[in-house]
């Protein structure tokens, strides 16, 4: 009776045993079979860096207009999205005080010249009495040095006309470049006081004269360098991509939240017809350089161990890592140095 239980134990056991290999079987095939996979295959590989960044005015293209002398407001010519022309009026002070002035000192410059004409004929009578000894050489010194004095009154005169004018020209602002308005700080009536700094009328902004500031990352600022080309995106055109050149490297850092950045400055290249704005956030790419040709897998297939880079290779129906040399990595694709072939099938894992 002992062997009858002993037998039927054995078999159980092997029917046992072959479930289980049978359902492994199943299990390994079908993890085989119904996996992504793609074939190693070559393309071109650009390096680039990825960095966000904003739309800035250039040097010279953002100006705060002011006025240097004080005053009331008395017209804006000016509002704020208007485009204005270099030269063009924006703005006028009431010149009635400046007026004033300037025919105060018109009238001075009058007086210098009759007092100069007279103190001109007066020096040629002494000079033709000194002839006739009439008069002593003291005399005629004195109407010398009185014509001299009166010359320079009229020459002190002549300027400060000049200043008054050049005061009175100040009532009258107009815009120092061709841009846009982007802001009005005074408005009509106000009264201005220039008396320590020059009160701001408006900012003008020329459009057309924009640059991108990128902030890239620490660990890739070392491979910037000025020349390089770069494209960008907006958000407001998502289907556009635009083009630049890297033209400067800030050596300071932009230092926020305890990450370190360096401000990399892009020339557009082509503005596309597109209303580009000073503040807009871009999405810019600095392009490194080009590998053509070469064998590539996505680089969702590789797998970061302690022994280096792996691979799961599809061989026969059957998964085996495969450890791999990689190279350049760019838009989801990765350089393969070592250690697959084209044609190879990898598992995306």
């Amino acid at each position: 009776m002992k062997k009858w239980y002993v037998i039927g134990g054995l078999v159980f056991v092997a029917l046992i045993i072959v479930v289980v290999g049978v359902s492994l079987f199943r299990a390994q095939k079908n993890q085989a079979t119904n996996v992504r996979t793609e074939t190693v295959a070559r393309r071109d590989i650009g390096f680039s860096v990825v960095a966000t960044g904003i739309i800035k005015p250039k040097v010279g293209a953002e100006v705060r207009v002011g006025s240097s002398v004080s005053g009331i407001v008395r017209r804006l010519h000016a509002n704020i999205g208007d485009v204005v022309k270099k030269g063009q009026l924006i703005a006028e002070l009431d010149p009635s005080e400046l007026q004033a002035k300037y025919d105060q000192m018109l009238a001075a410059l009058e007086n210098a010249r009759a007092d100069l004409e007279y103190a001109r004929v007066n020096l040629e009578r002494q000079r033709l009495l000194l002839k006739q000894d009439f008069i002593s050489q003291d005399q005629f010194d004195l109407a010398e040095k009185a014509f001299e004095i009166n010359q320079a009154r009229l020459e002190q005169a002549e300027a400060n006309l000049t200043s008054a004018r050049v005061q009175l020209d100040f009532t009258r602002i107009t815009a120092p470049i061709t841009g846009v308005v982007a802001s009005v700080s005074m408005q009509e009536g106000e009264t201005v006081a220039a008396s320590f700094s020059a009160p701001t009328f408006v900012n003008i902004i020329d459009l057309s004269r924009l640059e991108v500031w990128a902030y890239v990352d620490e660990t890739d600022i070392g491979r910037i360098q000025v020349g390089q080309k770069a494209s960008f995106t907006v958000d407001t055109y998502t289907d556009t991509d635009f083009g630049g050149t890297v033209t400067a490297i800030y050596p300071k850092a932009a230092i926020q939240d305890n990450v370190v950045n360096y401000v990399v400055t892009i020339e557009i290249a082509d503005f596309q017809n597109k209303a580009l704005r000073p503040e807009m956030t871009t999405t810019v790419t600095i392009h490194l350089g080009a590998r053509k040709d070469v064998l590539a897998v996505s680089t969702s297939t590789l797998r970061r161990e302690q022994k280096g880079t792996v691979v799961t290779v599809l061989e026969k129906g059957q998964t085996v890592l495969r450890a791999v040399k990689t190279g350049w990595s760019s838009d989801g694709y990765t350089e393969i140095l070592d250690g697959l072939s084209e044609g190879d099938v990898v598992v995306v894992q």
